[in-house]
């Protein structure tokens, strides 16, 4: 009988990301491949690459050599964002046998039938104007929830942002594509979809392959909301001037969607959200966090930032620091500003030193550390919904309530993916929260 060849697969960066490994992988099991974890030898290892932070581009390299010292044969496949930007940087990587672009990563199997090592990673990369077509993805079996792609690619020109020119134009899965998939998933007992994309808020734009709207995101929330079997859906990174309020409103009464929501903002100096060309204004984001304090006081609310933008001043990085230590929200995702080709942000001038990014970094990861422990002490006392993880760390098994706090109690398997009403009593020295059940 003849021996089924095993694959393995690396994902770097986003959610969206995760959501496509997964579906390639089930390319590779449907076609006789056994889908093996990546510290394991195997024939084909397969590194989904992200662009979006420059640690992501140097992560690539040592995970090309960690596939190497388990099996120097195997054959090794870049695909992603930064397969799209820079493939020849990716195929002069020592032991890169494959590189495939935006459009290309879904036809992998169409590539791989020759599986002997090459003297050089060999290109099948798209001109961008090309990824105009949709697939649509879903993660399955990696975690406990479970990551649907609803739309892909980007029109916004933000000048810091490479994945317009990674992913291509914005475009939407049909309603009804997502509709089926989100039962499938279902269907596996996961108990927790996370809509993930691009941009998602601009869903619904090239669902036909057209540029209108055939639907809206809320629309898309409301549909979801329909779908039987699902226990939780929870919304990943939206733009604050796509987060309507008749969403956030509906989302308050919803029957699955979860009071967790994670919002961009980048800067809280209106000079340097112009410079970077978001979509929006300071006072709009304070208008969003206050729509959904009113309807949903205990939502946890997640922030992104910038620091080191060029011509970030002291005054502006200040700006942003008060302007989210007085913000009622929840955490920060801190991002370093890293120069990335062909972004206009690239040639602006005011650059700012490196040790001076590192600082204010510090100072905007020290902030979040104190809004999530005052987050945290807020739902000391409730009593919420945990969604249990099926990891045992050290001796405790951690989940999530559905407004994203944090918890822990000691392990027990079959725990494991279970949902169970549970009170919040005190916060751990690591910063999870112990529970009692109800």
């Amino acid at each position: 009988m003849e021996n089924r060849k095993k694959v393995a697969f690396y994902t770097l960066g986003c959610k969206l990301n995760f959501s496509e490994t997964s579906t390639i992988a089930r390319d590779f099991t449907d076609e006789g491949f056994d889908r093996v974890d990546f510290e394991e030898v195997a024939d084909i290892y397969v590194i989904n690459t992200c662009s979006v932070t420059e640690n992501a581009d140097k992560q690539f390299k040592q995970i090309v050599k960690k596939a190497q010292k388990k099996n120097d044969k195997a054959f090794v496949a870049a695909i992603g964002c930064y397969a799209q930007l820079k493939p020849e940087e990716l195929a002069a990587v020592d032991g890169v046998d494959l590189v495939l672009g935006a459009t290309e990563k879904f036809k992998i199997m169409d590539y791989i039938n020759d599986l002997s090592k090459n003297d050089m990673g060999e290109i099948h990369s798209c001109e961008i104007e090309n990824a105009d077509f949709y697939v649509g993805s879903y993660s399955i079996g990696d975690r406990t929830r479970a990551f649907l792609k609803v739309q892909d690619g980007c029109d916004y020109k933000c000048t810091y942002c490479t994945i317009p020119l990674a992913r291509g134009i914005s475009r939407s899965d049909t309603m009804e594509n997502v509709l089926k998939n989100a039962a499938e998933i279902s269907a596996q007992d996961i108990k927790e979809i996370v809509l993930t994309g691009v941009n998602i808020g601009d869903y619904g734009k090239g669902e036909f392959g057209n540029k209108k709207h055939e639907h809206t995101f809320l629309e898309l929330v409301q549909a979801l909301d329909e779908v039987p079997g699902i226990e939780r859906l929870r919304i990943s990174s939206i733009e604050p001037n796509l987060l309507k309020n008749e969403t956030i409103e509906f989302v308050s009464k919803s029957r699955t969607f979860v009071p967790h929501f994670h919002i961009p903002l980048q800067s809280g100096s209106n000079d340097i959200l112009k410079k970077m060309k978001r979509r929006y204004l300071r006072e709009l984001y304070v208008e969003r966090v206050a729509k959904i304090r009113e309807v949903m006081p205990d939502a946890c609310i997640g922030v992104d930032v910038i620091v080191g933008f060029p011509g970030e001043t002291e005054e502006h990085f200040l700006d942003t620091y008060h302007f989210l230590n007085d913000l009622d929200i929840s955490y920060l995702h801190v991002f370093t500003y890293s120069e990335r080709d062909n972004t206009e942000a690239t040639n602006m001038e005011g650059a700012v030193p490196m040790n001076v990014r590192n600082k204010r970094s510090k100072m905007l990861r020290g902030l979040s550390v104190k809004k999530r422990r005052a987050f945290y002490e807020s739902q000391i006392g409730t009593e919420r919904t945990v969604l249990f993880e099926s990891e045992n760390k050290e001796g405790y098994i951690h989940g999530f309530t559905e407004n994203y706090v944090k918890v822990k109690t000691p392990w027990n398997p079959e725990l494991a993916n279970t949902l169970h009403k549970i009170a919040l009593t005190k916060i751990d020295e690591d910063g999870s929260v112990r529970l009692e059940f109800v």
